[in-house]
């Protein structure tokens, strides 16, 4: 017979997901979602890289900021500070 572990998770492992605002948004929805609310020109003013200024596409972002973690840090807080502005409103 073969035990299997069947321990429900605990509040903590259930909690995780509530307390990381980017639990379950993937890299695709957030420029998605970024470029909808604020265009190429304000991405390109608010976070200085040249996917969001020169020729941009969701396609090309997400080619550049899955290769720089610099850049995809930058854009992932400029997502969570536009969702909280966003509710707020």
């Amino acid at each position: 017979m073969i035990a299997m572990n069947t321990k429900p998770p605990s509040n903590a492992e259930n909690n995780a997901g509530a307390k990381d605002p980017l639990h379950g948004v993937t890299l695709a929805m957030i420029m998605t979602e970024l470029e909808a609310s604020l265009g190429w020109e304000e991405l390109g003013r608010r976070i200085k890289i040249k996917c969001f200024t020169d020729n941009p596409s969701v396609a090309s972002s997400l080619k550049f900021l899955r290769r720089t973690p610099w850049a995809r840090q930058k854009v992932e807080a400029l997502y969570i500070r536009h969702q909280r502005a966003s509710r707020k409103v």
